[in-house]
């Protein structure tokens, strides 16, 4: 069935203009002026809406209720569900710090489910975080899983997965680097995250592989005295190393306002992805939650809009949802529209290697869509062409 959109806004290359889609098999067939192009079995008024990629979260570990350390096809099909219904189309199944049984039962799920669509999120792949953190920067992790890097470990996690995408590492532990050279071999993409690495130590691991920060400001090293000299840490070096991409947690908690303008003018839409890092309470009331698998995870509180430890002094990850990070990167960072999108589209999609097939909206790929008003709340979803959700009459 041929399906025509008609009357949207369509949000790409720096610019906002008209345009009509047609959608043929579940790929984009053509994109023209608006009324230029024949009628269609299936018709779609977007009345005006803006349409754009769908949007491409690379950090995400639960929502409605659920976290992928759960261990079951129930719970990754209900984080899919709940971020779909707010606009991500893609995304990447984070882990956290865990036993290597539980690892290895994430892993395996991957493998059962990765080919599912349906009412959900894509499952782009895995993105493991941890357990080769630092201590010093363990941030909501576990500090009781957490260790330095075991090649027997990743290397059997790798070799039994198809789907890991990154791995989320401080590359000051003693073997990070060549766990670095490991993954970089095997298209996989090493990150910096929960790391207390000083400039230096950063730069090394950039050749080792280590190019992109996770959460850019949580959990990580910035300038630090040394015998009364002052050094650059992870944070610094995401704006000085031009080979360095970085995402924020644009849910308006993690980051005030200042600092999501200071990432966006000055490490640019171009290496800068949007992500949720959205735990089990995304899309849930306030109140008592869960971080982590319900067996082994750890009691987290959520109010003011974002998780906390049980003392509230840190944060426990986020409740954001996809077109929330848009909706903030514009109001509080200033960003424009198009710029807000490639954030959370077609950035993320080439920092995982995947812009050969997601983030753009073009002839011949997928139609993975997403229509949004001008708030930016989602009213529509597709995925392969079909219409997934829609809150329109």
């Amino acid at each position: 069935m041929k399906t025509r959109i008609q009357n949207a806004k369509l949000v790409q290359d720096n610019r906002v203009e008209a345009r009509d889609l047609y959608i043929e098999d579940g790929v984009i067939s053509g994109i023209f002026p608006p009324g230029t192009g024949e009628k269609a079995e299936r018709e779609v008024d977007a009345g005006g809406l803006y349409l754009s990629h769908g949007f491409i979260d690379i950090h995400v570990h639960g929502g409605g209720g659920h976290d992928f350390m759960d261990g079951t096809k129930e719970a990754w099909d209900g984080v899919r569900r709940l971020h779909l219904e707010h606009g991500t189309t893609g995304l990447a199944a984070t882990t956290l710090a865990a036993t290597m049984e539980e690892m290895e039962d994430v892993v395996g799920l991957y493998e059962q489910c990765k080919e599912e669509v349906g009412d959900g999120a894509r499952l782009l792949g895995l993105h493991m975080e941890g357990p080769y953190l630092s201590p010093a920067q363990s941030g909501a992790q576990d500090p009781a899983y957490i260790r330095n890097p075991v090649p027997e470990e990743y290397e059997r996690l790798v070799e039994s997965c198809s789907g890991i995408l990154r791995w989320t590492a401080a590359p000051e532990l003693p073997g990070a680097l060549a766990m670095g050279d490991y993954l970089a071999c095997r298209g996989i993409l090493p990150s910096i995250g929960h790391s207390d690495a000083a400039f230096a130590e950063v730069r090394e691991a950039a050749a080792h592989g280590f190019t992109h920060i996770t959460h850019l400001y949580s959990a990580m090293s910035g300038i630090t005295r040394v015998g009364g000299f002052r050094r650059g840490g992870v944070i610094e070096s995401a704006y000085v190393l031009p080979e360095l991409t970085s995402e924020v947690i644009a849910d308006g908690c993690h980051l005030p306002a200042e600092l999501l303008t200071m990432a966006y003018r000055f490490i640019g839409p171009d290496r800068l992805a949007l992500v949720t890092d959205a735990m089990r309470a995304a899309g849930q009331e306030e109140g008592e939650s869960i971080l982590g698998s319900l067996s082994c995870g750890q009691r987290v509180i959520v109010e003011d809009g974002v998780a906390k430890m049980p003392d509230r002094k840190a944060f426990a990850g986020s409740v954001c949802t996809g077109e929330r990070l848009v909706r903030n990167m514009v109001k509080l960072a200033g960003a424009s529209l198009p710029d807000a999108v490639k954030m959370a589209t077609e950035t993320p999609a080439r920092i995982l290697g995947l812009s050969d097939k997601y983030g753009r909206v073009e002839k011949g790929r997928r139609a993975d869509l997403v229509l949004f008003d001008e708030e930016i709340h989602v009213k529509l979803v597709m995925t392969d062409g079909e219409i997934r959700y829609s809150c329109q009459g």
